[in-house]
């Protein structure tokens, strides 16, 4: 536990629908960020190729082109847009955090991907549950996405904006005793001031509450609506009421809710900073641990299915699997 990480936290707008631009400048914020002594870095949600506003903006039919071109733009792992992204982790001897929209044949998810220094995947999670008209676009997750990963660095934890407003996800993750958490966000210029829930006060909020009742680092990586992703998406003045420009609040926790780095102005790009000693969790876990001694399981207990759950079992291999441990019993009772 004795351990400090020096992390770094985006707030920047995409190159929106432009995936090579958009690759090439997270490689650039890679880089900025390593020269600056950081062992990790983490980005917004969907960073790559920028948060689909137009959802929120238009009826759907006259959505579908722009969402035949967020698809064209959007990651495949394995690809060589991805492989890009991990050399540059590896070049730069530096994790990656990387909040994008995942293209998995024909279907979208909001997936966040954790890359070590050595360029390698520690894991791959997805949202577990698209928010209001995001489902209209994406798909949804199960539980093997509610994850932490053991890392160099320590106990790596993910989720997407308003994972962070459902308390059982939470929990789960905190079950995991979980050291760091990136806490993605798209950005917070949408409806307002006249929806307060998807505002920079409610999402800011949830955030500190995951660090103060988790007892964890929060990176909280949040991107910014550009001048040009306005001028892209809003055709009228009324779209352009409704996504201002600006809206970034990125924010990194202490394990007791405070601060730990300055914020940038709501418009500005730009990269924060901060040491994490992981000591001060145990002082943090001291006061109220809810995984541990301040929990009561003889009052809430929580169910938690973390297995994928596969779409397709094949016959055959459910046949070969039962066949192989016919055989194994067999073995078995031969030798006994």
């Amino acid at each position: 536990m004795e351990k400090i990480v020096k992390v770094a936290c985006v707030q920047a707008a995409p190159i929106f629908m432009d995936l090579q631009a958009t690759v090439d400048k997270t490689i650039q914020l890679i880089e900025q960020a390593s020269q600056n002594g950081a062992e990790l870095i983490a980005f917004p949600e969907t960073w790559i190729p920028g948060y689909p506003w137009f959802l929120w903006l238009d009826m759907p039919i006259k959505n579908m082109p722009l969402v035949y071109q967020y698809h064209q733009n959007s990651l495949e792992l394995d690809s060589d847009y991805a492989l890009q992204i991990q050399e540059a982790a590896k070049k730069n001897n530096i994790f990656v955090v990387l909040g994008f929209s995942e293209r998995d044949y024909g279907s979208l998810y909001i997936s966040q991907w954790t890359i070590d220094n050595y360029g390698e995947t520690i894991s791959t999670r997805r949202k577990l549950k698209a928010t209001h008209v995001e489902r209209t676009l994406f798909g949804e997750s199960d539980g093997s996405s509610i994850r932490v990963d053991e890392t160099s660095l320590g106990r790596l934890g993910a989720l997407c904006c308003w994972e962070h407003l459902q308390p059982l996800a939470r929990y789960a993750m905190y079950s995991q005793h979980e050291q760091i958490h990136i806490a993605a966000w798209p950005s917070f210029s949408l409806y307002q001031p006249q929806m307060g829930s998807i505002g920079p006060d409610v999402n800011i909020a949830a955030a500190r509450l995951y660090a103060a009742e988790g007892q964890c680092f929060v990176i909280s990586p949040c991107a910014i609506v550009s001048e040009e992703m306005q001028s892209f998406l809003c055709d009228t003045d009324e779209k352009k009421k409704l996504l201002a420009i600006g809206g970034g609040h990125a924010r990194i926790f202490g394990p007791d809710g405070r601060d730990l780095a300055d914020p940038l102005g709501e418009d500005e790009e730009g990269i924060l900073y901060a040491d994490l000693d992981l000591s001060h969790i145990t002082i943090a876990k001291t006061a109220a641990d809810p995984v541990g001694h301040y929990s009561r399981p003889d009052v809430f207990q929580l169910i938690f299915n973390k297995e994928a759950a596969h779409k397709v079992i094949l016959k055959e291999d459910s046949i070969k699997d039962q066949s192989i441990k016919l055989s194994e019993s067999l073995d078995d009772t031969v030798e006994n």
